[in-house]
């Protein structure tokens, strides 16, 4: 769902509506089990894929046999006969986001406003410029420039409803944001890609700088409790006492 639609058009990846009227079922199979390995055989068609993703790879899916890859394509070829799928992907529209919608995403992304479903703020692992403080954490990318690199409110949109990295996808595997939750962030992530100037460095600067501080207090207490410590051993020595 993060990289395609049924009947949704194309994200990153191609709408999968019809796609074994493109493909045949056996290829198909042997792609979705090893993206990687069909790819690195040369096979033309993969590379036609790989070319109109921006050269963007499909992961390998952890667990994947063939009866799954079965299931996915059967669930693919009747979602594709109805009129409508449920996987068409959000229709998020081309309108002006308000103010409202970007502060509520800020706060969301803060964590000052918690996820209905009880996930983790962004805030936890991944930083924009101009959050101020400390930033925010490195576990993740930086995401001021994510609406750009995803091409969009539509791509960020389905990613969001369906993470689908190896350390996301675990986390918000049963606590899913909300469609009424990703329309905001999409707002504040739009909006940081349009004013995001600040220097993405200054938070790495300000943390150093307090953890140069907080050592020289750590040695100047550490000195003060341990002046006297010894001495009634340290002074006999000097002295040349025994």
């Amino acid at each position: 769902m993060s990289c395609h639609t049924i009947g949704g058009g194309r994200l990153v990846g191609p709408d999968l509506k019809g796609v074994e009227e493109r493909q045949n079922r056996e290829w198909l199979l042997g792609f979705i089990m090893d993206p990687k390995g069909v790819l690195a055989s040369g096979d033309a068609y993969a590379l036609k894929i790989k070319d109109e993703a921006g050269g963007v790879i499909m992961p390998p899916v952890v667990g994947m046999t063939r009866a799954r890859a079965e299931a996915i394509l059967d669930l693919i070829a009747t979602e594709s006969s109805l009129e409508e799928s449920q996987f068409a992907g959000l229709d998020i529209g081309d309108e002006p986001f308000s103010e409202a919608d970007i502060e509520r995403g800020r706060q969301i992304f803060r964590g000052e406003q918690r996820l209905a479903n009880g996930g983790p703020p962004c805030l936890s692992c991944h930083t924009v410029e101009g959050l101020g403080g400390l930033g925010g954490g490195r576990l993740g990318p930086d995401l001021t420039k994510v609406y750009e690199r995803l091409q969009g409110r539509k791509n960020l949109a389905s990613w969001l409803l369906a993470p689908a990295t190896e350390t996301m996808q675990p986390v918000y595997s049963k606590a899913s944001i909300t469609n009424e939750e990703i329309l905001p962030l999409v707002a504040y992530l739009e909006d940081e890609a349009r004013i995001g100037t600040q220097d993405s460095t200054t938070a790495q600067v300000t943390f150093l700088l307090m953890g140069l501080a907080g050592a020289v207090l750590g040695f100047v207490a550490a000195d003060s409790a341990w002046r006297g410590r010894l001495r009634g051993v340290r002074r006999p020595l000097v002295r040349g006492e025994r």
